[in-house]
């Protein structure tokens, strides 16, 4: 550890006086009257955290050089020795502070302009017939009770739900902060290892589901030409109530450029159905564009790590070993009813900073 170095890279007060500047600034525009202060509070957020680090690991430095100064000149064995576990304990937590703050710092040069968004979170039955649509099921369940426990809204804006009760696909909207923050890394294939109810034998079955997370996307985002739309108008079919099929309440929206093909019939009122599947049109045709985007970029590896196609396998849940394993990270939680219940808010955090330390680790051999 080079400590001189370490002590002129943190000799600045520029963040400090940074967040002095946003309090200000925030306490200003709520003395208005004015609530635009999303901007504010995220940038208040980022350079408080950073302030704080680094005022502690100026605290440790300064600790660290008076610890070794009073090693050097002490007689006593017995206070030598004090000296020497206390430089070893400032050490170890110096270096970690300086990773912290790499982490920090890289969070946000790498972070996702659509963190803040709300989204759309689209879930369909793979390979395994029922199973599988049953495994999407607990799957829609595991997101809306963490949706739920965030105070996020969770409305269903299209559902196909199988006689055996699971669903072949269920898309939802999930409005709220920071939802696609923390939903980000569950697109991609999920894989369920259990045994069905139905299997006398206690054979092991293996099914999937595919999960995709899109940042809602607004009209500003993405211009769609009228023109370029085919749309559709029917009757609600599956259950429903009484009012299912008197009316053409369903809709379904074609979008002639692409062939993408968006429906729903979740509402008794036409309009409020075309919205909600206008919404899912928006984002899908958004989420292309935040790819091609991407694919453009020479920072690829770095702007799309911990990401996932569609089509890659990222996590498996068995249920004989009670334990989940996401295949990206290689990490293993053994708490699978609570994650389903819901809990995830652990392993998302483990995940993200996994995806953070590859960074760092890539960071480093620039």
């Amino acid at each position: 550890m080079d400590i001189n170095s370490l002590k002129k890279q943190f000799t600045d007060d520029s963040i400090q006086e940074k967040v002095l500047e946003l309090e200000k600034e925030m306490n200003q525009k709520i003395s208005s009257g004015d609530r635009n202060i999303g901007n504010i509070s995220s940038e208040l957020s980022y350079y408080s955290e950073l302030a704080l680090k680094i005022s502690n690991i100026k605290k440790d430095i300064l600790d660290y050089e008076n610890t070794k100064e009073m090693l050097q000149s002490e007689q006593d064995s017995d206070l030598r020795e004090m000296a020497s576990e206390e430089l070893k304990r400032l050490e170890e937590e110096i270096n970690q502070l300086e990773k912290d703050i790499k982490k920090i710092k890289i969070s946000r040069k790498y972070a996702d302009e659509d963190d803040n968004r709300s989204a759309i979170v689209e879930i369909r039955a793979g390979a395994g017939g029922d199973e599988a649509a049953l495994f999407a099921a607990d799957l829609f369940r595991m997101y809306k009770n963490y949706s739920i426990s965030n105070n996020w809204n969770f409305d269903i804006i299209d559902s196909h739900i199988t006689e055996s009760g699971g669903y072949k696909e269920v898309i939802a909207h999930i409005a709220g902060k920071d939802v696609f923050k923390n939903l980000k890394y569950e697109s991609g294939v999920h894989r369920v290892q259990r045994i069905p109810s139905t299997e006398s034998s206690g054979r092991i079955h293996t099914s999937t589901a595919s999960v995709a997370i899109l940042p809602e996307a607004n009209e500003v985002d993405v211009v769609i030409d009228p023109s370029e739309l085919r749309i559709d108008v029917m009757r609600a079919s599956g259950a429903g109530g009484q009012c299912v099929n008197r009316t053409d309440s369903a809709v379904r929206i074609t979008h002639i450029p692409t062939g993408i093909v968006v429906s729903c019939q979740e509402t008794k009122h036409q309009q409020q159905n075309k919205e909600k599947a206008m919404a899912i049109l928006r984002s899908r045709l958004y989420d292309i564009k935040k790819q091609e985007e991407a694919e453009k970029r020479s920072d690829l590896r770095l702007s799309q790590i911990g990401t996932s196609m569609r089509a890659e396998k990222i996590r498996t849940y068995n249920f004989p070993q009670n334990r989940i394993t996401d295949h990206r990270v290689k990490i293993s939680w053994h708490n699978l009813e609570s994650i389903l219940n819901g809990n995830i808010q652990e392993m998302i955090n483990d995940i993200r900073e996994e995806f953070q330390n590859e960074i760092l680790a890539q960071e480093s051999q620039i």
